[in-house]
């Protein structure tokens, strides 16, 4: 464990640690609705074959990455299904695609909501520390989302996985964070719910560590102990006590 520091900054991730999220990708109805939707901007394809050509896509983008941690980027699977439907590079693709990947999301979500006493912690640490997210998500989810739960404006800067091409426990999303707060590792804590990618991860960086006992995440990883563990979001507070003095 880490002695008390001067800690000026602290990082949040996002889902499972903010945010209470539940996604079903499976379901049928987004793969049904996303196929009708489209035979009204021309593109016929049929449920089934619309799921299966996402995932290949999907696939592909990963195993054509050539980072150890490998994200994502849902808008350029779009991109790349559109572009093999005959349809140019341009402003209606890019803005066509996103449609897609927002209404496959909203689909998709069964449950969005802030975890109990959020927004009263941030409100307690705002005034006395600079506050950041570093979460492995898609922009277009993210955002609107924080937006709608109220969380747009408590966190600068907000670093998103996707914008990198690569998802925690990648040392340098958590380097890309601190440059932009001017802050060196020790300055800072990370407040996270997963023990892998953001415990490990953020501990492999040096920053100082609260594991947040969710109902999400990886409890445990080989050798990797947080420098606190808050089993109700309002330890946290209790935590920066402790580890900043």
């Amino acid at each position: 464990m880490k002695t008390t520091a001067d800690i000026r900054g602290i990082l949040f991730d996002l889902y499972g640690t903010l945010v209470d999220i539940e996604t079903d990708e499976s379901l049928e109805e987004i793969y049904r609705s996303l196929s009708h939707f489209l035979t009204y901007r021309g593109i016929i394809v049929n449920r089934w074959e619309l799921k299966d050509r996402y995932y290949r896509i999907m696939r592909e983008q990963k195993e054509a990455c050539p980072e150890e941690y490998p994200e994502v980027d849902v808008e350029r699977i779009w991109q790349a299904f559109l572009a093999e439907q005959g349809l140019a590079v341009g402003p209606e693709r890019q803005q066509l695609a996103l449609t897609l990947a927002q209404i496959y999301r909203g689909i998709s979500r069964k449950r969005l909501q802030l975890y109990p006493d959020v927004k009263g912690v941030l409100d307690e640490l705002r005034p006395s520390y600079r506050l950041g997210i570093v979460s492995d998500a898609q922009p277009c989810f993210a955002l609107p989302e924080m937006k709608a739960l109220g969380l747009d404006g408590y966190f600068d800067p907000v670093v998103i996985s996707t914008d990198y091409g690569y998802r925690k426990p990648d040392r340098r999303l958590y380097e890309a964070a601190l440059q932009k707060m001017n802050l060196a590792p020790a300055e800072a804590l990370f407040v996270g719910n997963d023990m892998y990618h953001d415990i490990y991860g953020a501990q492999r960086f040096g920053l100082h560590t609260i594991y947040f006992d969710s109902n999400q995440g990886t409890k445990s990883h080989k050798d990797v102990a947080p420098d606190y563990i808050a089993h109700l979001f309002p330890d946290v507070l209790a935590g920066v006590e402790m580890l900043a003095r």
